[in-house]
């Protein structure tokens, strides 16, 4: 039986698409999957409750132009993490 962190191993130092439960969306670069949080730096933090632009029209911005990196480093708890997807993987459309 594969663990967690084994599971997760493939996409550290790769960019990620960290979709939540909640309106907040995580784009970055996976740096560590601890216990209890995923730590993304150059990331881009978006609240889509402020914005007019859907969640799957963001996240291929991001694979089309580039990461928005608004925060050095961030830490998302990983019970609020409900898919991670790595960047490359977007089908540009």
């Amino acid at each position: 039986m594969t663990t967690e962190q084994e599971e997760l191993a493939p996409f550290v130092d790769l960019d990620v698409v960290l979709d939540t439960r909640g309106q907040l969306l995580y784009i970055g670069k996976l740096k560590t999957a601890g216990e209890w949080f995923l730590e993304l730096v150059e990331a881009d933090v978006h609240d889509l409750a402020e914005s007019r632009t859907s969640k799957e029209l963001y996240v291929l911005e991001a694979a089309k132009f580039g990461v928005k990196k608004n925060r050095h480093s961030v830490h998302v708890r990983k019970v609020e993490v409900v898919s991670i997807s790595r960047l490359s993987d977007v089908v540009i459309y």
